[in-house]
């Protein structure tokens, strides 16, 4: 799914479906560095920026799987306030890691202080619990490893002896046996100075590993070795440094952005291969990811190259412009970069592209809650659906059967007034065991109560409270804040409760200061 429109209103009409199946959530919002970026107002004051984004998360935390994750990019400028945020909203105990990404292969001369080579990547687990985490495979071989056994998997030898100070025979009786030499006869674990030394296996062991123990002729006799194997199947646990070589930088994500476009298109992509190796530790593949800051589409593009479904939400005019084209080119297999052939990606698939509608209710000139009038019929009807918890389905052959939430309890929205007639009209057709959810503008009296299996709810009063309704844009543009509670500044819980500590004092004791500024 591919969404225009603002992020929040977007993640607030998922929740319903979506709500703890989303496996990760890889996202890089605004970094409120003060820079006048083409496509995101990216100079919001600290608090007013981390307000915006406690919304959001609070969102995102809702979607997540109970083995879910999050992966979210920034840099020094928010960071750290940051996490203290996301601590909060999950849990100090569901802090992951703080990885480090190299975002950048040469310093910058131009420096004032220091030369900035790295942004972050914060991690968060939904439950720390039910969190696995992949691991990576590693292609570059440590040195050391510089032997290879009939299979061809490296391996380096270590004696089998124990070695140094490590207890003997006489502590270790079981683990003092003979080993057969190519010869046939007996090797012990003899220290250098002729005491009895002990394997680092058990006997049993020894047997069932044999082909890992090597026995070559050395200068004092037999010399026994064991082959340590290199796991290059198994990979490794992912580091907290990301080193530029394995998942390139701004230079190679903005190479990328020019080879889908043929020209410098967005100014902070990041690279598909920063992007691979996130999904590849956190999901499998039909797993869901989503992106509520989809930028140029990267995570997309990338989610869709691995055989992952995703959902990506974009504000800006890009998301026409930008993401649309490019993940076209990703389901033809036109998209030749990025990680296109490590995942030898052909092309194939494909995606929905919705525009996120406008609210559904609107204030007249009176200050009456009305029905937007772009709604037609149907919308009107999937949107009270989706409100109600109903699926919407229009049946073909009754036109009051719109949606149902179970197999027989049905819904029915209109903008006509309901009569009795209309009542006994609807109950005539009404099968054995079925009843009627009837969402309408206004309906007489006489009406209600008509049918017991036939309930009456005026539109406007039943959604009134539900959702913030009259609003069609949360965007980060600092212009457009909603003036509501929810806006305020954001203050971490032990701060408030600092304060609030602090004003109970001052009722209490009548002492005349400045709470706070």
């Amino acid at each position: 799914m591919l969404i225009h429109g603002d992020n929040l209103l977007a993640l607030k009409a998922l929740e319903q479906e979506y709500a703890g199946k989303v496996k990760c959530v890889f996202i890089d919002p605004p970094y409120n560095t003060g820079s006048a970026f083409e496509h995101y107002d990216d100079g919001v004051e600290h608090s007013l920026w981390l307000s915006l984004m406690h919304q959001r998360i609070n969102q995102i935390h809702s979607l997540l799987s109970e083995d879910g994750s999050l992966y979210v990019t920034l840099d020094d400028n928010e960071a750290h306030y940051f996490k203290v945020m996301c601590d909060e909203i999950f849990g100090r105990s569901n802090f992951i890691a703080n990885v480090i990404w190299e975002k950048s292969d040469s310093p910058r001369m131009d420096a004032k202080y220091f030369s900035t080579r790295h942004d972050h990547l914060l991690v968060y687990a939904k439950n720390k619990g039910g969190l696995k985490i992949k691991t990576v495979d590693v292609e570059d071989v440590p040195s050391h490893y510089d032997r290879v056994d009939e299979n061809g998997v490296p391996y380096y030898p270590k004696p089998l002896r124990a070695m140094g100070f490590e207890d003997g025979a006489e502590d270790r009786p079981s683990m003092y046996y003979p080993i057969i030499a190519p010869d046939g006869s007996e090797v012990y674990p003899m220290r250098q100075d002729g005491s009895k030394g002990r394997w680092r296996w058990s006997e049993e062991k020894a047997k069932k590993d044999a082909h890992r123990i090597d026995i070559t002729p050395g200068r004092n006799g037999w010399s026994v070795n064991y082959r340590v194997m290199y796991k290059v199947l198994n990979g490794v646990p992912p580091e907290t440094i990301w080193r530029h070589e394995d998942v390139g930088t701004n230079r190679t994500s903005k190479m990328e952005i020019k080879g889908i476009f043929g020209r410098k298109a967005f100014e902070t992509p990041k690279p598909e291969a920063l992007v691979e190796r996130v999904i590849n530790i956190a999901t499998n593949p039909g797993d869901l990811v989503l992106d509520s800051f989809l930028g140029s589409g990267t995570t997309a593009a990338v989610a869709h190259k691995m055989g992952r479904r995703w959902i990506g939400i974009e504000l800006g005019e890009h998301a026409n412009t930008h993401c649309l084209p490019r993940l076209k080119k990703v389901v033809d297999g036109l998209d030749e970069g990025g990680i296109t052939k490590a995942q030898n990606w052909r092309g194939g698939g494909g995606f929905k592209f919705y525009n996120l509608a406008p609210s559904l209710l609107r204030k007249d000139d009176l200050g009456q809650w009305v029905i937007d009038e772009s709604y037609n019929a149907d919308q009107l009807a999937a949107a009270l659906a989706k409100h109600e918890g109903y699926t919407y389905a229009p049946d073909p052959d009754r036109y009051w059967k719109q949606a149902y939430s179970s197999e027989k309890d049905y819904l029915y929205v209109t903008t006509q007034l309901i009569t009795p007639e209309t009542i006994d009209h609807l109950a005539e057709q009404l099968g054995e065991g079925e009843s009627l959810l009837v969402c309408c503008k206004a309906y007489r009296a006489a009406a209600e109560g008509r049918d017991p299996r036939i309930n009456l709810h005026k539109i406007p009063a039943i959604l009134a409270g539900r959702c913030e309704f009259g609003k069609d844009d949360y965007s980060l543009n600092i212009i457009d804040l909603p003036k509501d509670a929810a806006a305020e500044p954001f203050v971490p819980a032990a701060q408030r409760e600092a304060q609030a500590a602090e004003a109970e004092q001052v009722r209490k004791f009548g002492k005349q200061k400045t709470i706070f500024d």
